[in-house]
């Protein structure tokens, strides 16, 4: 079964905006992918943390927030949120991800990369962020991370010390970040 409010689609993959309606499948996955996601990062867990996350994420303004969803059945495969939105000249957002433990290793995650860095880049007026950069700051520790966002076609720019507070510490991260020229034509066929 497909399902038809996706904002764009892979071959596997669809992305949607968050809705409130979606907490408890959400904070449900985010319980079964615990060991997954620590101490890289922790995403809202209960109803009450979840509800202003999303309508951060649903008001948008400097962000955009999207689920990934496995397209044969809409299941929540994770998230991709574009934050920190700066337009004018930067036109750049900051990525922020996880994958939940049932789509980990699947695949899925990088295919919804391409998706999600495609409808970044796509003019407003064709749906899409209508961006030129995205960065991604990443623990020098998170293997699967550093892979996903290599595979995608970014760029290392950086190390940053102590740059976000992440489960209870200051952590160092690494910076990547890819634009618009560095896909071209090949970004558009990644994507699926």
């Amino acid at each position: 079964m497909s399902y038809s409010t996706y904002l764009r689609e892979g071959e596997h993959v669809g992305l949607r905006p968050f809705r409130l309606a979606d907490g408890p499948e959400f904070t449900a996955r985010v319980h079964e992918s615990r060991d997954l996601h620590h101490p890289w990062l922790s995403p809202p867990a209960t109803i009450e943390e979840y509800e202003p996350y999303a309508t951060r994420l649903i008001e948008g303004g400097s962000r955009a927030g999207f689920l990934v969803c496995e397209r044969e059945t809409g299941a929540i495969a994770g998230f991709v949120n574009v934050n920190n939105i700066v337009r004018g000249a930067f036109d750049c957002g900051a990525l922020g991800y996880g994958a939940f433990a049932h789509a980990a290793g699947r695949g899925l995650f990088r295919e919804a990369l391409g998706v999600v860095v495609a409808h970044a880049f796509a003019p407003e007026d064709e749906g899409g962020l209508g961006l030129h950069r995205l960065e991604a700051n990443i623990q020098p520790g998170n293997a699967a991370s550093l892979a996903l966002v290599r595979g995608a076609g970014f760029r290392l720019e950086g190390f940053s010390p102590d740059f976000l507070f992440v489960e209870g510490a200051w952590r160092d991260h690494e910076r990547w970040a890819i634009t618009a020229e560095m896909c071209g034509p090949a970004g558009a066929d990644r994507a699926g």
